[in-house]
């Protein structure tokens, strides 16, 4: 007889989960840790109180599902070098709410097909802070999109390939790490590997090189290299 698979998960959508705490979420996406916290808590750097530009699932417990990991992706392309005044993007993240009548309009592929134009509201003017002369900031934000993965059915980010490095150089840079709540209980894998980084990492710390890896885990030295980096690759603080 068929054993009839666990739900470890209690009938929840993984991805909608708490799961990650904020300096966990910080390290994985490479974005420095006050300022994720900001984004959680609504606080700016001088501790006055706002809308939180990411819902957690459980304000209590403090802790990040993958959805919001999407969101936070996509919050660090619209404020990639602070071309985007947070005050800007404060109300655009309201405008987003009401127009999809969503907690996570970001995370949401009709976001992502709407061309990421941000669109706020001004008494009865309508703003583009997307088109303000600045053609790089659209590039920016059309780059980050394109590594997230959506649920069609459904709408909503399936699956994350978060960049090496925070604000990289080369935005079109390979899909080398994959996050999927589905896999490793969230935690990033080396594509095509399927193993945690941090488990390369820490058995390379270990003394273990980089080829003895390669060979164990049948792929290419390169690949064991790029997921290390990944792991030493700390966000610098706010």
């Amino acid at each position: 007889m068929a054993r009839k698979a666990r739900d470890i998960y209690g009938g929840r959508d993984p991805r909608e989960v708490a799961q990650y705490a904020v300096w966990e979420a910080a390290h994985l996406l490479k974005i420095p840790r006050t300022t994720l916290q900001h984004w959680v808590s609504g606080r700016d750097q001088f501790g006055r109180k706002a809308e939180p530009l990411i819902m957690l699932p459980d304000p209590q417990l403090k802790l990040l599902s993958f959805i919001n990991l999407v969101e936070a992706h996509v919050l660090d392309a619209i404020r990639y070098r602070h071309q985007v005044p947070l005050k800007s993007v404060r109300r655009a993240m309201s405008y987003l709410r009401d127009k999809y009548q969503s907690a996570h309009p970001l995370a949401e592929y009709a976001f992502e097909e709407s061309g990421v134009d941000l669109i706020i509201r001004e008494g009865q003017k309508i703003l583009n802070i997307s088109r303000s002369g600045q053609l790089a900031f659209r590039e920016v934000v059309e780059a980050y999109l394109k590594r997230v993965e959506y649920d069609l059915d459904k709408g909503i980010a399936a699956y994350l390939y978060p960049y090496l490095k925070r604000h990289p150089q080369e935005l079109e840079e390979p899909k080398l790490v994959l996050i999927d709540p589905r896999i490793s209980f969230g935690k990033p894998v080396l594509v095509g590997v399927g193993v945690p980084t941090a488990v390369i990492a820490d058995r390379h710390d270990a003394g273990e090189k980089i080829g003895e890896l390669a060979k164990d885990y049948g792929c290419e030295a390169a690949q064991i290299k790029q997921a290390i980096d990944y792991e030493r690759a700390l966000p610098k603080a706010a």
